[in-house]
């Protein structure tokens, strides 16, 4: 299932609901309640209160806009600033309906053009703007929030601005999406464009006491450090993934990037703590040939950044594809034959790499085919360890794939075992034995060569891989069929 769906699980156990439907019962912020001076008005529309003042004017249809960013625990001191500078100008403005609904659009995999707004404020000109930046920024300057990605941050936050629409327009892309829109100089409507970087239509031009503030941000790059990044793996509202080349040696790392504030998981961890706690554990792990190794740790602007050895290799799941004999349209007992030794040489090398973690106190927390790299060599390492703690932590995992997670009543190394069985586990129990009139061995392509008898898994003491107590996910490596022929499959799950 695709990530993007997480936030419309959370607001029913059965259902999927839209995440403006989450009860705010004791986490409204405070402002929510509070008596309205005399002509304002308060209207909740989804996630947002708008507060608007009676007579204040016609807003134009779209300009320079403000955004506030904010946690939880201060959003309540930035509201009561930004309510006491735009009660007195009669400024429009609209904030977030509470404190669930924020932690839910800074998630990890929220979407990274608008993770972090808590407040918006409309200026009628450039020279309020101006005005209301400079009066908020004594109120409320330096308070922590997430970097918002689509604007330009004004001194040290929590302020930033953004060209964009003042009112709801609509137009279909050239994707074919509905999208917001806002008007160009001809009359005609293009793409309000909320993207993970700062952007100025290009019939504007930037206000003069905001070019500092550009040349701030320009200043946050990786340009002068001995990285240079080839190519972005993967985004999240977290950060980013890349593969990268050190500039010193010419060896190809791999760079994890993690925003702060940003990328919280159920437990409110954001993505700085997490990225501090990989390096923790890697170097808890140093010496092991299947962790990579950490090579840098360095900080731009409210980026962190982990430096990593690059494991060449495939993924389990993608290097399955490639051997699956059943995968052909015609195939044979000997091809068979070597995909399940081969299988059976995976399942030992995974339950192997997550003992060498325990035994030094680590639980992985996030074991699935997806992971795990298989080396040019036929070796195995494990990759991700964004969850992973020291088993004395008590830490459980906030994130993981949801088809390998171990059950909650799971803890300490537990739930790497139960997902070290998940790996290997079919979702029924082999045969131990061969059937009446077969050879040793000839129907059962599990067992190991010149026996009947299955590896037994380290887990549970059973024979490997029949009874792990799998239930879903995972592959397996073949089960007898009437003609003797073996079937299985790795990376299989709903």
């Amino acid at each position: 299932m695709s990530q993007k769906y997480d936030v419309y699980c959370m607001v029913d156990r059965v259902f999927f609901d839209s995440p403006t439907e989450l009860k705010e019962d004791g986490l409204e912020f405070s402002l929510s309640s509070r008596a309205l001076p005399e002509g304002w008005s308060r209207v909740q529309r989804g996630d947002w209160v708008m507060y608007r003042p009676e007579g204040g004017g016609q807003l134009p249809q779209q300009g320079w806009k403000i955004h506030a960013s904010g946690q939880a625990e201060n959003a309540d001191r930035i509201l009561d600033g930004i309510w006491e500078c735009c009660i007195a100008e009669c400024i429009p403005f609209k904030h977030l309906s509470g404190r669930q609904i924020l932690r839910t659009r800074n998630m990890k995999y929220a979407h990274r053009g608008s993770s972090g707004k808590l407040v918006t404020i409309y200026p009628r000109d450039e020279a309020q703007l101006k005005a209301v930046l400079e009066a908020l920024d004594l109120r409320i300057g330096g308070e922590v929030g997430p970097y918002i990605l689509s604007d330009l941050r004004w001194n040290a936050g929590p302020l930033y601005v953004r060209y964009g629409g003042f009112v709801e327009r609509q137009m279909v892309s050239d994707l074919g999406l509905l999208v917001q829109a806002i008007e160009a100089p001809d009359g005609t409507l293009v793409p309000d464009r909320r993207d993970p970087t700062f952007h100025v239509p290009p019939w504007v031009t930037l206000p003069e006491f905001l070019a500092p503030h550009l040349e701030a941000r320009a200043k946050e790059s990786l340009e002068d450090l001995p990285y240079r990044v080839q190519k972005v793996l993967h985004f999240s509202n977290g950060g980013g993934l890349y593969v990268g080349e050190d500039k010193r040696t010419g060896e190809q790392v791999v760079l994890k990037e993690a925003r702060a504030y940003a990328g919280l998981t159920v437990d409110g961890a954001d993505a700085v703590t997490r990225l501090q706690r990989e390096r923790d554990v890697l170097e808890r792990l140093a010496g092991l040939s299947v962790v990579p190794k950490v090579i840098d740790y360095f900080v731009v602007g409210d980026h962190h950044f982990l430096v990593e050895e690059f494991l060449d290799g495939q993924p389990l799941n993608k290097h399955f594809g490639q051997r699956y004999p059943y995968n052909k349209s015609r195939t044979d007992e000997a091809e068979i034959a070597e995909y399940t030794v081969w299988a059976l040489g995976i399942c030992r090398a995974v339950e192997e790499a997550v003992d060498a973690l325990h035994g030094r106190g680590v639980v992985f927390g996030d074991l699935h085919p997806f992971n795990v790299m298989v080396r040019p060599d036929g070796r195995v390492a494990l990759i991700d360890y964004e969850v992973a703690a020291g088993v004395e932590s008590k830490i459980r995992p906030a994130l993981g794939n949801p088809a390998y997670a171990a059950p909650s009543d799971r803890n300490g190394v537990r739930p790497g075992l139960y997902q070290a069985c998940d790996v290997h586990a079919p979702d029924r129990p082999a045969p131990l034995r061969p059937r009446q009139g077969e050879a040793a061995g000839s129907g059962d392509r599990h067992a190991v060569p010149g026996t009947t008898e299955l590896p037994r898994c380290r887990v549970t003491g059973h024979p490997r891989p029949a009874a792990c107590g799998r239930r879903r996910g995972g592959f397996h490596v073949g089960r007898a069929t009437p003609a003797g022929a073996a079937s299985g499959r790795l990376g299989a799950h709903p």
